[in-house]
């Protein structure tokens, strides 16, 4: 395989993974009223160590990926990432997939200030724009929830903006992470304690499953832990900055979800938004190095 071939697989590769995180979104969309947030964590988590591990054995890493260097990282990293996971999920139980995916773009947005002030990076005029726009597409999401019909849209607004500010954290925490640890360590570590801790809500009320929602909690895991493999095998084959324009398609998948399961049709102040914000995390992909891109 060419150069060029490998560009192109990765390409493809990572098209497919936006395709599939997308989908998850909408699979936990379509039980967030029925299956408590930190039930389909469990689910969504343990159920994704299988094609996390299988992945693990067929590349010939396991068991020497379950070793780490970083111990204590893994946990706070972990903890983080559990965190914005339950947030992620929360805003899907009250807003519409295309929303929700477009809060979830304001991370890359907001890693930039917080590497500033964390890391002691400059800030251009283009990180300005994009934070401006960023939170300019928030207001005419927060508009839009106070209008909206269904009740604790503002609370599915607010969790996530706490998912992209916890994700923003967890992007710059990680950036030593990853010279020392595999890729399949990292979620390997993070699928666990996602798991636990969402074990851990058990005596806070779970619900009966019957084997529909069973099925749709499965299929979030499984969906979950390959749009995970695939993303790495996209950024094994081709550069991140040639890659991450393309994460902008999820917007379009949720959109499509939304009209096509959910028959929602997006507002003008919520489409304004999410392609605002959209705008807002594209400036940053394109005109922007991130911290873990620059030369140390």
């Amino acid at each position: 395989m060419t150069a060029d071939d490998r560009v192109l697989s990765g390409i493809g590769l990572r098209l497919l993974a936006v395709f599939l995180m997308t989908a998850m979104s909408a699979v936990v969309h379509a039980v967030a009223d029925l299956v408590p947030i930190g039930q389909i964590m469990f689910w969504r988590s343990a159920v994704a160590l299988i094609p996390i591990c299988l992945f693990m054995v067929w590349r010939g890493d396991f068991p020497n990926a379950l070793k780490t260097q970083r111990p204590v990282l893994h946990i706070t990293r972990s903890f983080l990432g559990a965190f914005s996971m339950a947030m992620s999920f929360l805003s899907l139980a009250y807003l519409s997939v295309a929303n929700a995916q477009a809060l979830a773009y304001l991370a890359p947005v907001l890693v930039l200030p917080l590497a500033a002030i964390l890391l002691n990076e400059r800030l251009s005029s283009s990180i300005f724009i994009a934070i401006f726009l960023g939170f300019a597409g928030v207001i005419f999401l927060l508009w839009d929830a106070l209008t909206l019909p269904k009740e604790g849209a503002i609370i599915g607004v607010m969790a996530g903006l706490a998912y992209a500010l916890t994700m923003a954290f967890v992007r710059v925490h990680t950036k030593t992470m990853t010279f020392t640890e595999h890729s399949t360590t990292i979620a390997f570590y993070f699928a666990i304690v996602a798991a636990m801790l969402g074990l851990a809500t058990l005596p806070f009320g779970w619900v009966t499953l019957n084997l529909s929602l069973i099925a749709w909690l499965v299929l979030a895991g499984l969906i979950g832990g390959v749009g995970h493999i695939v993303s790495n095998e996209a950024i094994a084959r081709a550069p991140v900055s040639t890659l991450a324009p393309f994460e902008f398609t999820g917007l379009i998948w949720a959109l499509g979800f939304d009209l096509i399961l959910f028959a929602t049709i997006p507002s003008i102040n919520g489409l304004i938004g999410a392609l605002t914000i959209t705008l807002a995390a594209v400036i940053v992909t394109l005109f922007v190095k991130e911290p873990s891109e620059r030369p140390a």
